[in-house]
């Protein structure tokens, strides 16, 4: 099971899901599936998405 705190880090950035869609080169319907926790990110998404964040990957998600 993923857990994810993309949603409040990226409230906390003041960043649409748009915005950070089009910083790591997916789709607004991805992040919004990552949010959900109906998408498992690949690492490479994951490393990006906690780089423009400005954290860890660990920090945005946790698999139970």
């Amino acid at each position: 099971m993923l857990i994810t705190r993309l949603k409040e880090y990226r409230l906390a950035k003041n960043m649409s899901q748009q915005e950070l869609a089009d910083l790591v080169n997916v789709r607004r319907e991805t992040i919004l599936r990552l949010e959900g926790g109906k998408y498992n990110p690949s690492l490479k998404l994951a490393m990006d998405i906690a780089k423009v964040l400005d954290c860890r990957v660990e920090d945005l998600f946790e698999f139970t």
